[in-house]
């Protein structure tokens, strides 16, 4: 019967040829394995001196290196050492004591090997080797492979309808247009802005982000074109503006479309003369700026209401790029959640909890109102309270434990109302979080993640809303 070592070894000969280098002052040793190795399919160099060794290695790549450990001049460990350890090593010696073998994958060698050599043991420990190594490197293609499939300047898709998005992405990076991007809250407006600017020309200059819809009315022209000394009472000093701060670089106004009429007209202005005028200001200073907005309005519809400025309309959407929400692009969700389940768990220090296929069912099913800002929030919140080693159904936010309740008893209703939801919970406190939650989110469905339009209709300022979709993880 054939040894299995033996049949091992000569499975590993008929792969590709791996190149090895043999360091042995014994030239009967280095002619012998030389032989054997040559004979089985490898590519061999050899040397007789650790200082040889060392002048080979600075010269040629080799996958792995057979070394004997007591060389005239350098030893095999100041050898592999001069390597810094990117070269794998097995080391040879006649002197098999046990404290020899620790210091040298102390040291960091692959294997150790007595003398003398047996061609089979050899054989054997190389086939080791490259089943190891080649499955580290077939991993590592695979990581770079999946790395390029399914993520852009750390956005991370794989639906038709994003990879699309890329390939706009990259066709107008380079060019100084204007962009349009519009979706949903956290379908990633921001970040797509982001990757069209690391993308061009402009990378490593600024990138400056302003949301339109958070600064108050009257502090947004001072926010955006600065100020002189003395424009108005608290002006104790010049201020330079974000168009300013943005100079050489790009300009994101995020929610553009909740822009007043009349800041409307100046930014217009400032895109058509390449230049801006400070409040209290005279001058004109001239910018290089490339803008960029996003809004989850409908720009067209309020253009036709006379609510947003056409020609600015026109202006801002030389291209446009509409992003899908999560619940339109499913296929997207698995890989983003691994994504946001690894970020996390490395961020935490936690142990990487697989996702159970019931709960990635979940996942895919739930409707997601806050889009991949609320997978992620949910997935992090789920990541924390799980105990074992998968991702546990109960650690996921109760607006997604209800959905499904709803869903499998066959109810209508989306989750969070409670108004039908007779579970036999009585608590006040409990029953009004999931009212809250509910309402929130149907609101969010049905203007389509508008928050301003949302606060509106729960009869809630915009600032009390945005505190209770960070309480209840929805954006």
């Amino acid at each position: 019967m054939e040894d299995p070592e033996v049949a091992m070894a000569s499975q590993a000969s008929n792969a590709a040829p791996w190149s090895i280098l043999i360091i042995d002052d014994d030239d009967g040793v280095r002619s012998s394995l030389c032989a054997v190795l040559e004979t089985s399919g490898y590519n061999v160099a050899t040397a007789a001196s650790g200082e040889e060794g060392i002048s080979l290695l600075t010269r040629s790549a080799f996958d792995i290196v057979l070394c004997d450990y007591r060389l005239p001049g350098a030893s095999g460990l100041e050898v592999l050492r001069s390597t810094g350890g990117t070269v794998p090593f097995i080391l040879m010696t006649a002197f098999g004591a046990a404290d020899l073998a620790m210091e040298a994958f102390k040291g960091g060698v692959f294997d150790y090997i007595s003398k003398p050599i047996s061609p089979d043991k050899l054989l054997f420990t190389l086939t080791k080797f490259t089943e190891f190594e080649g499955l580290r490197r077939e991993n590592a293609a695979l990581r770079a492979s999946l790395s390029d499939k399914y993520s852009f300047n750390n956005i991370i898709a794989q639906s038709s309808s994003f990879r699309g998005v890329f390939d706009t992405v990259k066709r107008l990076a380079p060019y100084n247009t204007t962009v349009l991007i519009t979706g949903e809250s956290g379908t990633g407006k921001e970040l797509i802005a982001r990757a069209i600017h690391e993308s061009s020309s402009r990378r490593g200059r600024p990138f400056v982000a302003i949301n339109c819809g958070a600064i108050p009315e009257n502090l947004m022209e001072s926010e955006l074109f600065g100020h002189k000394k003395g424009a108005f009472t608290d002006a104790s000093r010049d201020k330079r503006g974000l168009f300013e701060e943005a100079n050489g670089g790009t300009l994101f106004l995020d929610e553009v479309g909740e822009l007043p009429l009349h800041l409307q007209v100046k930014l217009l202005r400032a895109l058509q003369e390449h230049a801006i005028r400070r409040v209290g200001d005279e001058e004109l200073l001239p910018v290089d700026v490339r803008i960029l907005s996003a809004t989850l309005r409908d720009l067209d519809a309020d253009t036709k209401s006379g609510r947003f400025r056409e020609d600015l309309y026109y202006r801002l959407n030389v291209v446009g790029i509409h992003l899908l929400p999560l619940r339109e692009r499913t296929e997207d969700i698995p890989v983003l959640a691994h994504h946001f389940l690894e970020k996390h768990a490395k961020r935490l220090g936690l142990e990487i909890k697989s996702i159970p296929q019931t709960v990635m069912h979940m996942l895919i099913e739930y409707p997601w109102p806050g889009n991949a800002r609320e997978l992620e929030n949910s997935l992090e919140r789920a990541l924390v309270l799980s105990v074992g080693e998968e991702l546990e159904r109960d650690s996921l936010p109760e607006r997604i434990l209800s959905f499904h309740d709803q869903k499998a008893r066959g109810g209508q209703q989306p989750a969070g109302d409670a108004a039908q939801d007779d579970d036999g919970n009585l608590s006040i406190k409990q029953r009004t979080k999931t009212l809250e939650i509910g309402l929130i989110t149907r609101a969010l469905q049905q203007t389509k993640g508008n928050r301003t339009h949302a606060a509106k209709i729960l009869e809630i300022s915009h600032r009390a809303l945005l505190y209770k979709l960070k309480e209840y993880g929805l954006g």
